[in-house]
């Protein structure tokens, strides 16, 4: 998995599954930037239970900063929250603010898609912050069900099917 963000075709960032204990540290780093640090999320809710069985997926850049994470659940972990175990679940989706609207985000939701087709899922489900409902949305992804707060912030549950 990789993306091209220069006209060059020099590749400026890849994505890939977080491998060791390196990647899966420098995808909280990204997380704890971007949720904790930017937006407020009170540290003890980001990281959870779910973390240690999810699959882990980074962008690194050329110079090996990471800058983009997201995680994807599946089996008895995305099942508690979507009752399907043929579903999984998308969150945790971060990108660093200096490389936002360079594609890195999408890039990462099609690297989770990626790992969860690779794992006979057939949807995956997310609980998107409202005002990225349009990014999901381009990508696929249908809003269902009411918004609701999630640590302060409203969200909007969605789905797209692989």
């Amino acid at each position: 998995m990789s993306e091209d963000l220069r006209p060059s075709g020099t590749r400026a960032y890849v994505v890939r599954v977080a491998e060791d204990l390196a990647d899966r540290e420098a995808c909280f780093a990204v997380r704890k930037e971007v949720f904790v640090a930017e937006q407020g999320v009170p540290e003890d809710l980001e990281y959870d239970e779910h973390d240690a069985g999810a699959v882990h997926v980074l962008a690194v850049g050329q110079d090996g900063r990471p800058l983009g994470a997201g995680r994807l659940l599946y089996g008895e972990a995305a099942a508690a929250g979507t009752g399907d175990p043929s579903v999984g679940s998308l969150g945790r989706l971060a990108v660093t603010r200096e490389v936002r609207g360079l594609g890195v985000g999408v890039a990462l939701v099609k690297g989770i898609e990626e790992a969860a087709r690779a794992r006979g899922l057939t949807a995956v489900d997310l609980h998107a912050q409202t005002h990225a409902l349009g990014f999901y949305e381009r990508l696929g992804y249908t809003a269902y069900g009411p918004e609701d707060l999630e640590a302060g912030i409203p969200h909007r549950s969605m789905r797209r099917s692989l």
